[in-house]
């Protein structure tokens, strides 16, 4: 598993054809549909509306999209089978590896597919108040840095970020705030100087005509140092010439930063295959119809997939990338490869949950069975 590549030449590569309009006689779907979200203001959100309007114009499909403020409150309805589906960030990894917040006794790692994803030109970083004159991630020490309590994969991202400026969490002031849109607003009135997220939130347009201004500092794709010291912390980081951004910034225009796909539409392993193929399908095969319900919205398309990535895809949307001819053989080995990993992770889990483990020492214990397990099979444990 290589978390760190995202390998789309292979995907472009054997593209022959272009992608058609998918009949409604093709995609059989459910005329309801849910899946969790982050909340109203973030950019998947506004990706999910999009989406299901176009699921509602072609196929008589509805689409309740459940919004979480954190990563948890985003997992919680899939696992307690209220919704097949997510439109994720990188936390659905720790779910899937059961770590940080999912390394209790309550979560565990969770058996989970990819569907699709999407990969768009925009990125994802701390953004910051372009009057706290933080030109670089070096520049972040000392300044206040928004820490969202129950979102690891945004706290991680910006820990990533601050170990790109060779700094930690010691290094800034830490600004609690209880969910991703607050952490938005604490940078807006002048509570803190940055926070985690999509360059192309709709959120930030209010920063950008703010006194403060909006500014995303670039992550020199050059200083190799500095990328290792944030693949470290974020093996996901890949990186990206940033073309996509909230308009207005006072760096608005390309520069060299960090993107990972998102949302990632992961689905429980029991997720009916006739959903996972169809909404796949839909997804892929009807971007002309959904390309301006939202922003980012190239990355659905079919060449930009991440088909080796960190997840095991779901076999029915595996069947329609076969179909379409970019489903490779490094792609079937990759898949193979996370598959084993899930059963790893699983087998380690019940071997913990057969031990009489205070609850205090539980999730230390935990990761000490999990690294173990997962030396033994010759796999990275990422998380020590």
């Amino acid at each position: 598993m290589q978390a760190h590549s995202l390998r789309l030449g292979a995907v472009a590569a054997a593209i022959a054809l272009s992608v058609g309009t998918a009949s409604a006689a093709d995609v059989k779907l459910p005329p309801n549909i849910s899946w969790t979200a982050y909340g109203t203001t973030s950019s998947g959100y506004a990706q999910s509306v999009g989406l299901g309007k176009m699921l509602k114009e072609k196929y008589n499909a509805d689409l309740r999209i459940i919004p979480g403020k954190n990563d948890v409150s985003r997992m919680a309805p899939m696992k307690a089978g209220q919704t097949p589906l997510c439109a994720c960030g990188i936390a659905a990894y720790f779910a899937q590896e059961g770590v940080l917040m999912f390394a209790t006794k309550e979560w565990g790692p969770m058996s989970i597919y990819n569907l699709f994803n999407n990969v768009g030109r925009n990125g994802q970083q701390l953004m910051t108040a372009a009057d706290a004159n933080i030109k670089t991630p070096a520049d972040l020490k000392g300044k206040r840095v928004t820490w969202v309590k129950g979102a690891d994969a945004l706290n991680k991202n910006a820990e990533a970020m601050l170990a790109f400026g060779g700094l930690t969490w010691k290094d800034v002031q830490k600004i609690e705030v209880p969910g991703w849109g607050q952490s938005i607003q604490a940078v807006i009135n002048g509570q803190a100087d940055a926070a985690h997220g999509s360059t192309i939130s709709s959120a930030y347009a209010q920063l950008a005509a703010s006194p403060r201004g909006l500014y995303f500092p670039p992550l020199p794709h050059g200083d190799a140092a500095a990328w290792e010291r944030a693949q470290t912390v974020a093996p996901w980081w890949v990186k990206t010439k940033v073309t996509a951004m909230t308009k207005g910034a006072k760096n608005e225009g390309p520069f060299e930063g960090n993107n990972y796909p998102y949302p990632l539409f992961v689905a429980m392993n029991n997720t009916p295959d006739d959903l996972a193929y169809g909404l796949t399908k839909a997804v892929m095969e009807n971007y002309e119809s959904f390309k301006e319900n939202g922003p980012g919205m190239d990355g659905y398309k079919l060449e930009n997939q991440a088909l080796a990535y960190v997840f095991p895809y779901h076999p029915a949307s595996v069947k329609y990338f076969k179909e379409k001819g970019v489903w490779t053989a490094e792609h079937e080995k990759n898949n193979a490869t996370l598959m084993k990993r899930q059963q790893v992770l699983a087998d380690a889990w019940k071997a913990m949950m057969a031990k009489n483990v205070a609850d205090d020492q539980f999730t230390a214990e935990w990761l000490k069975v999990r690294a173990a397990a997962l030396k033994k099979a010759g796999m990275p444990v990422v998380f020590e």
